[in-house]
């Protein structure tokens, strides 16, 4: 099998980690996860990349070991963005065709979508993502495939999300640095919630929740369409800050004692359950109550979900989410989270794991890699739409000579935009 045919490689630039993973399609549709790179990631503050230098050094750390572990030589890469600066809006946008007689076509539809981009924005601010909701046929409602039917005006409902373009540029930048090529960028709840949603949550209406390092993602469906994105400047780093204000220990320290000790819920902790931590040289060393670090987690926690359920209101679906909350991410791993969670809101909450479209689950089963599969996903559904082939060389392919080479323009016009 030439394996430069069917490969997509996802590139998640996180606040806390990079990760870059290598998928391939099997014969069953299913994905195969070949290899993944992981490394800290020191340059991204709640996820914008603040400094180039140390972001290009962890993306090629990660994009080595994912070389490493796959065996291939990576080219194009799909890259995620989040961060604070992400809004979404919606719209509706009109297209009247020449004649009733022909049927809708694609081409239609894509007239209408290219029509959304020109949209003018704040200023300092891009669309990244342009979501046709449902259709409206000659004034008929509720259309979701409109392609085959025939009608003079095609309108549409949108959901349209926009970030900011330095943003956008400076992950570019980097990306371009560590001598790879941007083939998408995707928004990151967009990826998770491929990775983690099930078709039928999807359609019943679910929302996603991606508690990450330095941001808390939501996305939220309603019979299979996205309704309402949204981004809170808080994830799991600001847990630690008040573990390690509240216990007055290392930040180090304090990410442990968060990830072995920590839990949502302080009322289940034991009174009595004590963490030793070693003091700094010549000091006595310090104990922790599991009780009292819970309690510190809850605090912060509570506060994450209010605001998620504030925005679960603010997007008019509450009552119509059949399926829930779905929690993914790094911050989905606390103990007891779940349980807070349906406390706090009074609904269904599960937490996600990427194994929906996973042939070999083996080794992405945590959430943490939810946005990585996710990204993986969607680079293969553009690929089916344009028919196009992902870059990618196998190191024998390499061995010979034969590299492949793809220009992403929107990329580049970034670059020059830049400059």
């Amino acid at each position: 099998m030439d394996l430069s045919e069917n490969i997509v490689v996802g590139l998640d630039i996180g606040t806390t980690k990079i990760v870059c993973m290598v998928g391939r399609k099997n014969e069953f549709n299913k994905i195969e996860i070949l290899g993944i790179g992981k490394s800290e990631s020191l340059g991204v503050t709640r996820g914008v990349v603040s400094n180039i230098e140390k972001t290009v050094s962890a993306i090629h750390e990660a994009v080595r070991e994912a070389e490493d572990n796959a065996g291939v030589n990576i080219r194009v890469v799909n890259v995620g963005i989040a961060g604070q600066h992400i809004k979404s809006l919606q719209h509706r946008g009109v297209h009247t065709r020449k004649s009733a007689a022909d049927e809708i076509s694609q081409l239609d539809i894509d007239a209408l979508i290219e029509d959304m981009y020109k949209l003018v924005m704040q200023p300092g601010e891009e669309i990244i993502h342009v979501l046709p909701q449902e259709y409206i046929v000659d004034n008929e409602q509720g259309i979701k495939e409109p392609i085959g039917m025939s009608g003079v005006r095609l309108e549409a409902n949108f959901h349209i999300i926009t970030g900011q373009i330095s943003a956008a540029k400076n992950i570019h930048r980097c990306v371009t640095k560590a001598d790879l090529e941007v083939d998408d960028l995707i928004l990151e709840p967009l990826a998770s919630a491929e990775a983690v949603l099930s078709d039928e949550e999807k359609e019943a209406g679910v929302a996603l929740v991606d508690i990450g390092g330095g941001t808390t993602d939501i996305a939220i469906f309603h019979e299979g369409i996205i309704r309402h994105t949204a981004v809170i400047p808080y994830g799991g780093n600001i847990i630690t800050e008040d573990i390690k204000t509240g216990c007055t220990i290392m930040k180090k320290q304090a990410e442990q004692l968060k990830v072995k000790f920590g839990s949502a819920l302080g009322s289940e902790s034991q009174a009595n359950e004590i963490v030793c931590i070693p003091g700094l040289r010549g000091r006595d060393p310090k104990e922790i109550s599991v009780k009292n670090l819970a309690h510190i987690i809850q605090a912060r926690m509570e506060e994450i979900i209010e605001q998620v359920f504030y925005e679960i209101k603010n997007s008019g679906f509450q009552k119509q989410l059949i399926g829930g909350i779905v929690l993914t991410g790094g911050g989905a791993m606390l103990k007891n989270i779940s349980q807070l969670t349906e406390y706090l809101t009074g609904m269904d909450t599960r937490v996600g794991h990427p194994t929906e479209h996973i042939a070999n689950s083996e080794g992405v089963t945590n959430p943490i890699y939810a946005t990585s599969v996710g990204l993986i996903i969607k680079g293969f559904e553009k690929l089916a739409k344009t028919n196009s082939k992902p870059n990618i060389t196998t190191h024998s392919q390499k061995d010979k000579g034969k590299f492949f080479k793809s220009i992403f323009d929107k990329g580049r016009e970034f670059l020059e935009g830049g400059e």
